[in-house]
């Protein structure tokens, strides 16, 4: 790849294990998941079919006995879902949250056997508490 060329915004680059372990990243991406991801889930997910996947992975992040290199990629994974910019806008109709349910695919694929029967009865209970508000 030269300098002036692009990376390709395949899921790869977006959850890259080398960057999304450095402490200092860790910890941005633990602040921003604090600050942002119950607001933004609240007000979507009726809206996106993979809102259980990222429920799951948030209370998986949040669970001591899930390993730190784990944690470090579903943090980066959870950051990539609030942060404000993304590749496709979330405000586009349709096609907005493909982008993000590619990421949450890609890290279920590589730390998915962390997930534990637990985060999904979490996801679901909460899911069923938002559908019948």
């Amino acid at each position: 790849m030269s300098a002036n060329s692009k990376p390709s915004p395949d899921v790869n680059s977006i959850i890259d294990p080398a960057k999304a372990l450095v402490p200092e990243v860790v910890k941005v991406n633990e602040q921003r998941v604090a600050q942002g991801f119950w607001p933004k889930i609240r007000k979507v997910a009726t809206r996106i079919p993979f809102a259980a996947d990222a429920l799951s992975v948030w209370w998986c992040a949040r669970d001591p006995d899930t390993p730190k290199a784990a944690k470090g990629m579903m943090l980066a994974a959870l950051a990539y879902f609030v942060l404000p910019t993304d590749v496709i806008p979330d405000l586009l109709a349709g096609v907005g949250f493909t982008d993000d349910a590619a990421v949450f695919a890609a890290l279920i694929a590589v730390v998915g056997k962390h997930l534990k029967p637990a985060h999904k009865a979490s996801a679901s209970a909460f899911l069923r508490k938002v559908a019948g508000d």
